[in-house]
């Protein structure tokens, strides 16, 4: 525990000096990364997503690749696509940028959803098939992706099935006064995260993740878990409650909070922490126009958090 420890403060230090004042969306962040999740960043143009996103893969000595979603981008121009030498008579396939370490996927709303889709099964299996053959991904394989809010013109929203394979969603949000008038000073000679340093290693990386399966979750954790999940496959207001894969995904984000938090047992408060940030955007709100369903899910996960019985 003390090595993972020390692994995760050199971390946590490192990323935030790129995203200042925002340690609990920083250690989130390193949450969904230990965990062997995907993080998606949603907030206004501005807050600091591609800084953390840049930070974590700054902070490891990894490939990363960038990649800025347009509209005209097509499915071939992330996973690469099959060329013919004339010279050889045959084709060769060239990868795209998916095959990489950390891939930043920035403004991902902006690409249209057939698109997004190529993004599905690298995510889901950590492998690409094209023309019919199946090609792994390197590990650590983690997707930051950043998308701008629903209503900003030019933007597609995600398929359920494409939100569904982020671990979390968070938002960053604008930073206090105080910490404002820091970054400013920050920036006075240039862009504070592209100073930063790889501080671990993809083996290190690697460690934590073997680690924080091993976390201790008892048997009552994980029916907390499964009362909340049911709470809302029956509750009133939601059209589509949790899958199976949500609350798998939760039981492996509090394991990874767990480790973050320096314990080897997971506890209530893990799975209340992350309930919101994990499970609101699994959940489809009836009657309400899809601009406003982010915040409605967020208030009736809360809603059911303070009706469903606590293990003591």
């Amino acid at each position: 525990m003390n090595q993972s420890a020390n692994l995760i403060e050199k971390l946590e230090t490192n990323v935030s000096r790129a995203l200042m004042g925002k340690k609990d969306v920083v250690r989130m962040a390193i949450v969904a990364l230990i965990a062997e999740g995907h993080l998606l960043i949603e907030d206004a143009p501005g807050v600091g997503k591609t800084s953390l996103a840049k930070g974590i893969a700054h902070s490891l000595h990894c490939e990363f690749t960038r990649l800025q979603c347009t509209p005209d981008m097509l499915p071939s121009d992330i996973v690469g696509s099959s060329v013919f030498l004339p010279n050889r008579g045959e084709f060769e396939f060239r990868q795209g940028p998916i095959f990489t370490n950390v891939l930043l996927a920035d403004e991902i709303n902006r690409t249209t959803p057939r698109t997004q889709s190529a993004l599905l099964e690298a995510m889901m299996e950590r492998q690409v098939t094209v023309d019919g053959h199946t090609y792994p991904l390197a590990r650590p394989f983690f997707v930051l992706a950043t998308q701008n809010p629903f209503e900003f013109e030019g933007t597609y929203p995600l398929p359920e099935n494409q939100l569904d394979r982020f671990m979390l969603r968070l938002e960053v949000g604008y930073p206090d006064r105080e910490v404002e008038r820091d970054v400013l000073s920050a920036h006075q000679e240039g862009q504070p995260v592209d100073r930063l340093e790889s501080v671990l290693t993809t083996d290190d990386l690697e460690r934590l993740q073997s680690s924080s399966r091993e976390v201790t979750i008892d048997d009552s954790i994980k029916d907390y878990i499964l009362d909340i999940v049911h709470a809302t496959r029956s509750h009133e207001e939601l059209a589509l409650g949790v899958s199976t894969r949500g609350a798998i995904t939760l039981s492996r984000a509090v394991q990874s909070l767990a480790l973050v938090e320096g314990r080897n047992y997971v506890i209530p408060d893990d799975v209340k922490r992350l309930a919101v940030p994990v499970l609101a955007h699994r959940v489809v709100c009836r009657g309400i126009i899809r601009e406003g369903q982010r915040e409605r899910a967020k208030t009736i996960i809360r809603q059911v958090l303070d009706t469903t019985r606590v293990p003591s």
